[in-house]
């Protein structure tokens, strides 16, 4: 079977060995997050995907631990394994108990057995189901797509249509907010509020359990407004005054008290942060059947 290899050829770290039934993604991220503990953040993963039989592991490593005897002077290999295979997973872990030299670690026999002990539910025992595409990758999809169509106020007469509307004003955090949740598989528009525009009459006609108006303090968002002009700072300075800046927050405070909607504050806070809270509210009125995708 083919072998895929990537990383630096100047990794300190001798080459790690993924084995996995599916295409490994899953052990190589494990194997790059370890050795990044060595200040490795490179290292040399060689995959061996795609994994139906014992038969064919064996061969394979037997064939590289000569390898690497010959570049490392010993045949001691790193082994990073993701098998569900009951079968081929027993008789591996007897060929390891066999080969000291092979560093070998079960990534997912335990896993799932911990699961299956404290839920009391059967695993299904199918490689590669995490990357499966279903109900959920669907959705997913579908409302990243409607976020991107919907940033900014674009396609206000589709705001009934949102699972969440955001609303508030320049540099509040909107489009980053709504992409995150779009990635949680909720279909979001935001809608910038400024003292030159009125806001879109839609925007009444929103369950207010749907509006989340973000909300700021002023010397926060003249800090953020001012880094974001940088050198367009004197051409454009209205943006960044702390006068313009109060206008826009109180002008913002009283359409979200008119509209009813839940109000968020984002200074010093992570957009993971921010959304989550967002999401509590949001859940409580429109708990979902079918659980997020993560």
């Amino acid at each position: 079977m083919e072998t895929i290899q990537y990383g630096a050829e100047t990794s300190s770290i001798p080459t790690i060995h993924v084995i996995s039934d599916s295409v490994g993604t899953t052990a190589s991220a494990i194997a790059r997050a370890a050795a990044a503990q060595f200040g490795e953040t490179e290292p040399r993963v060689e995959l061996l995907p795609n994994v139906r039989s014992f038969e064919e592991v064996r061969d394979y490593l037997l064939a590289h631990a000569e390898y690497h005897r010959e570049l490392y002077g010993k045949p001691d290999m790193i082994v990073l394994y993701t098998i569900i295979d009951a079968q081929v997973n027993e008789k591996l872990r007897a060929f390891f108990a066999e080969y000291p030299q092979f560093a070998a670690v079960d990534l997912m026999t335990d896993a799932v057995a911990s699961i299956k002990r404290v839920s009391g539910m059967e695993p299904i025992l199918q490689p590669g189901e995490l990357h499966a595409t279903d109900e959920r990758y669907f959705n997913r999809i579908e409302a990243m797509e409607f976020t991107i169509e919907h940033d900014d106020g674009r396609n206000p007469q589709d705001l009934t249509k949102a699972d969440i509307v955001l609303l508030g004003v320049s540099r509040c955090g909107k489009t980053p907010i709504s992409i995150y949740l779009s990635q949680e598989g909720y279909r979001v528009s935001n809608v910038p509020l400024d003292l030159q525009s009125t806001p879109p009459r839609q925007l009444y006609d929103v369950d207010p359990s749907r509006l989340f108006g973000l909300m700021t303090t002023s010397d926060v968002l003249v800090d953020i407004r001012r880094k974001r002009l940088g050198r367009a700072l004197s051409v454009a300075s209205s943006y960044a005054e702390p006068e313009q800046v109060v206008a826009d927050l109180d002008e913002a405070r009283a359409l979200m008290r008119r509209l009813g909607c839940i109000v968020i504050h984002t200074e010093h806070r992570a957009v993971e942060e921010t959304a989550q809270e967002i999401l509590r509210f949001y859940e409580m009125r429109h708990p979902r059947s079918i659980p997020r995708p993560r």
